[in-house]
């Protein structure tokens, strides 16, 4: 099973820019089938920011991160990126990476890119803080 780690976080004011970085190690990687990243926001449930298919590298993004997060892969399919720019003070929170093996996510993620349905391997996570 792929394991991941995520880096990157940090505190910027409103307007700034980060950069998420999600390491892949280890298991079938060329398996997996989606690559997303999630947020969750203090008292908030768990959602889903940006999703990348592997076959073709298509993304899905939630509407509240359209036109300001880019979601990204190396050319060795083994890291995953996250550009955020413009951030809001509401985009604090946790954001994780996470990875999934079943087919079914590509046709998902595209009518719900906030659900975590079919993911099953996920990060540690790292704090992203926007202030004003």
């Amino acid at each position: 099973q792929v394991q991941l780690v995520e880096s990157g976080g940090g505190s910027v004011q409103a307007g700034g820019s980060l950069r998420l970085s999600c390491r892949a190690t280890s298991g079938y990687i060329n398996a997996i089938h989606c690559l997303g990243w999630f947020r969750r926001a203090p008292g908030k449930d768990r959602e889903g920011v940006a999703h990348l298919l592997t076959a073709g590298d298509d993304t899905y993004y939630t509407d509240s991160v359209k036109g300001r997060f880019i979601i990204s892969q190396d050319d060795a399919k083994t890291t995953l990126y996250l550009d955020m720019n413009g951030l809001k003070p509401e985009d604090t929170a946790m954001y994780y990476c996470a990875a999934a093996y079943q087919s079914e996510c590509i046709t998902y993620v595209q009518k719900v890119p906030r659900s975590s349905l079919w993911y099953n391997y996920w990060g540690q996570g790292t704090q992203v803080n926007v202030s004003l």
